[in-house]
C-alpha cells in the first residue's frame, strides 16, 4: 500500500511481471505491495502471455498498457529475448521500459551480446529479503525515468 510518503509521481504505475515461477511471483507482488511506489502487478507467466498483455488482445483487451516491464529470460516456449526483441520492433511498444531480470552477471552479457538492449538489468533476488533491495531498485530506475521524462 502506498502512504503517500515520497510519491511525487500522483499516480499508480502498472507494472507487467514476465515470470514463470508462481512462488517468485509471489513474493514480487507482495514486496510491491509495501512499496513506497503506488503500483499495480500485473503477472503473467511465459511470453506469448507478456505480448498477448502488452497489445491489449485475448483474455488482456481490457488491460491496461504497462508503464514497466519486469521481463525474466527464462520462459518457456518464446523467450524472454524474443519479446525483448519484438517489443523493441514496435514503435509504440520501444518507449515501455523494461527491466530485464537475470540470474547473473553473465546473463546480462549474454543479452547484451545479442544486440538486444533492455533499459535496465537487474539480478533477481534468490532469498526472500533480496526482494526488498529489488524492489527498491525498481523505484529508483522508475523515479529516474519519470525525472528524464519531465
Amino acid at each position: 500500500m502506498n502512504n503517500g510518503d515520497n510519491n511525487d509521481i500522483g499516480e499508480a504505475i502498472d507494472i507487467l511481471l514476465v515470470e514463470p515461477n508462481p512462488g517468485d511471483t509471489r513474493l514480487f507482488e507482495e514486496n510491491f505491495r509495501d512499496a513506497k511506489l503506488a503500483n499495480a502487478v500485473h503477472a503473467v507467466t511465459d511470453g506469448e502471455e507478456a505480448l498477448d498483455f502488452v497489445y491489449q488482445r485475448g483474455d488482456y483487451e481490457d488491460a491496461p498498457r504497462p508503464n514497466l516491464i519486469l521481463l525474466e529470460l527464462q520462459l518457456s516456449g518464446m523467450s524472454g529475448q524474443d519479446v525483448l526483441s519484438e517489443l523493441e520492433s514496435e514503435e509504440a511498444l520501444s518507449e515501455i521500459p523494461v527491466i530485464v531480470l537475470t540470474g547473473s552477471k553473465a546473463g546480462e552479457d549474454l543479452v547484451k551480446s545479442s544486440g538486444i538492449d533492455a533499459d535496465e538489468y537487474i539480478q533477481k533476488p534468490v532469498e526472500a529479503e533480496e526482494f526488498i533491495e529489488f524492489v527498491q531498485e525498481v523505484e529508483d530506475f522508475w523515479f529516474a525515468v519519470v525525472k528524464n521524462d519531465e
